[in-house]
């Protein structure tokens, strides 16, 4: 999805692992063409949400998500596909059964590097920028990641949510876990 946000640098990631991909701008970028799978990647959520809908490309993507593609959704995505947000009430995607708590590890100057275990995977770098955490989680879905005590990765089937951003390091472990769902 290249509405807003930190597109490019997941397309990177993706070419860097060898898979093509397409940029998702307008409802015909999304027509008649096959999806593997689908990345929801960082950026303002609400301005993405207000575009989806803008751009007559909210509910076809949902159609999409809820017969099965995989989704990968980083900070805003998370957010986007999140049940709930709990301080917000706003309602987007609702793919996965969490409740999503918006710029939870605080302001633009709270954003932070470190180094956590993914289930999986192993230890991998993570980046937060105004990043939300995952408050509760339905049975079903998978915690993968903790950090500071808060859950920060989690999959329910074919969606995966990271609130943190794995396409702003080198590591490419997160995209491959996705593409193994895809």
């Amino acid at each position: 999805m290249a509405l807003q946000g930190g597109f490019i640098e997941h397309i990177h990631a993706l070419d860097r692992l060898g898979i093509p991909s397409f940029e998702i701008r307008q409802k015909a970028d999304l027509e008649n063409k096959p999806l593997d799978g689908l990345i929801l990647p960082g950026g303002e959520s609400t301005t993405i949400g207000k575009l989806l809908r803008e751009l007559d490309l909210f509910e076809p993507l949902r159609q999409r998500i809820q017969k099965g593609t995989p989704v990968f959704g980083t900070c805003a995505g998370l957010i986007l596909l999140s049940k709930e947000i709990a301080n917000d009430s706003n309602q987007y995607l609702s793919a996965i059964d969490i409740t999503a708590q918006r710029n939870a590890f605080g302001r633009q100057l709270g954003s932070f590097h470190t180094i956590a275990p993914f289930a999986g995977v192993g230890e991998i770098p993570m980046t937060f920028i105004r990043a939300p955490f995952i408050a509760k989680a339905a049975e079903g879905v998978e915690i993968l990641a903790e950090v500071q005590n808060r859950v920060v990765a989690a999959r329910q089937g074919s969606i995966l949510v990271t609130a943190f951003h794995p396409e702003l390091t080198e590591d490419l472990s997160v995209h491959q876990y996705f593409l193994d769902l895809c």
